[in-house]
């Protein structure tokens, strides 16, 4: 049973970039840049038939390139923190392609997702940080500056089995344009 999920890939040299606030958290599980991405729909475990589904409901898909930039660090988590992230400015391309594939995957019914989008890139996963040592990153780190992109395509990938974790693999690339 695959674990899915959709997103854009990062060009080698903004995970690169990216890749420089790593380190100077105690406690934080660092990802390898090579399993940066932009999340925009997360499936979780699926059948085979329905993974088959879901490739062929995202084929179908027509938008223009998104562009993406980054607006700096942050944190989700709030009082019990849990992750690192590089905020992704929520561009309208980008919002109108997630809100697309959430349409089209309920139709094939795939389980709503409940959560908000909000664009990011993972960079560290967090367990018992706590809150003023993240804040205390974060303001050390300062901005964040890495060039914006414009992503071509949209990828549907899948997690390793059991953690869910990386290194992902793309199942399917969806071309934008």
């Amino acid at each position: 049973m695959p674990r899915l999920f959709t997103g854009l890939e990062l060009p080698e040299a903004v995970a690169a970039k990216i890749a420089l606030a790593r380190g100077g958290l105690f406690g934080a599980r660092w990802l390898d840049p090579a399993d940066y991405h932009i999340t925009l729909r997360f499936v979780g475990d699926v059948e085979l038939q329905t993974a088959r589904d879901i490739a062929e409901a995202l084929s179908e898909i027509r938008r223009p390139p998104a562009s993406v930039g980054f607006v700096g660090l942050s944190s989700f988590g709030g009082d019990k923190p849990r992750a690192i992230v590089a905020k992704v400015r929520g561009d309208a391309t980008l919002i109108d392609l997630q809100a697309e594939q959430e349409r089209r995957l309920r139709r094939i019914g795939v389980v709503p997702e409940t959560r908000k989008f909000t664009p990011h890139v993972t960079l560290a996963r967090l367990r018992g940080v706590r809150p003023h040592a993240v804040a205390g990153y974060l303001a050390s780190r300062g901005a964040l500056e890495v060039e914006a992109f414009v992503a071509g395509r949209f990828v549907l990938y899948s997690a390793r089995a059991g953690s869910g974790g990386g290194p992902y693999v793309v199942e399917a690339a969806y071309p934008l344009g």
